[in-house]
């Protein structure tokens, strides 16, 4: 069966989560760990957790996926800074050490004029200094579009990030495709390309999620504006492809779409109706 999910608000609770998922179709879900623009994270609620994963077991919500806050930049030029993200990070990884099976997703960030090698550098650097804290959860750098300086506008990029991690076995990849699309590789025309270089490069044993967003921009636009699905440059074709695919279908996907529940209960059923025909 299709792993499909979108973007809920955490600000009810673990439980409340589980259940809108439920009601309308999906049987995983993404959430931010805590205000999408920073801050600190509400207290940890154990009761609240507890009922969930009660539930999640009743219903077959098996992976879910935690999303750190967009203004942690690993990779800034400021000290401080890049002290914040890790101890967000952590803060973050500590909390999810209570949720079975849990990934956690972050943006790799922006080098700010300092060149890629630097901000590599630090983003690795980061990586390291939280393993070894021994945390548990599966940690996913995300596929960017390329805008200004950001880090993992290529595969090659987030490649040498792995590789510079000493121990990276808990570390994976989580494909967005309005990113990778307005980054340039073709996933419209040659899926079945963008999947052979994407393993040649990091190999597909690290793709442990995908975010399926439509694009507002053209293909290699670098721009990063998420659309509905098949209402961008996308199109639902292309997602037909996607969710069918033999070494993508076995995966959990994340709505991120510019929508409300019922806009994604109908993307949802529309992407199981694709992957079950």
């Amino acid at each position: 069966m299709l792993r499909i999910g979108c973007h809920l608000s955490s600000s009810k609770g673990f439980l409340a989560m589980g259940k809108e998922a439920i009601n309308i179709g999906a049987n995983t879900f993404q959430f931010f760990t805590r205000n999408p623009r920073g801050g600190k994270a509400k207290e940890l609620d154990t009761k609240d957790l507890a009922a969930y994963l009660d539930f999640a077991e009743e219903h077959g919500i098996a992976q879910i996926l935690a999303h750190a806050p967009y203004t942690l930049n690993a990779c800034a030029k400021d000290e401080g800074l890049r002290q914040f993200a890790y101890d967000t990070m952590c803060d973050d990884l500590r909390r999810l050490e209570h949720i079975p099976n849990a990934m956690y997703n972050f943006h790799p960030g922006s080098h700010v004029k300092q060149g890629t090698e630097i901000g590599i550098g630090y983003i690795s650097d980061l990586l390291n200094r939280i393993n070894e804290k021994g945390y548990h959860a599966t940690i996913l750098l995300e596929t960017m579009a390329g805008k200004g300086t950001e880090i993992g506008r290529n595969f090659e990029e987030l490649r040498t990030i792995i590789d510079r991690v000493e121990e990276n076995s808990n570390l994976g990849v989580c494909m967005d495709t309005c990113h990778v699309f307005d980054g340039g590789y073709d996933i419209v025309g040659n899926l079945e390309e963008v999947i052979e270089e994407f393993h040649s490069v990091v190999g597909l044993c690290r793709l442990k999620a995908v975010h399926l967003n439509d694009s507002m921009n053209l293909l290699g636009s670098h721009k990063d504006r998420h659309e509905k699905i098949g209402e961008g440059k996308i199109g639902l074709e292309a997602f037909r492809a996607i969710v069918t695919h033999s070494k993508l279908r076995e995966l959990p996907f994340f709505l991120e779409t510019p929508n409300d529940l019922e806009g994604y209960q109908r993307e949802i059923a529309l992407l199981r109706q694709m992957a079950e025909a």
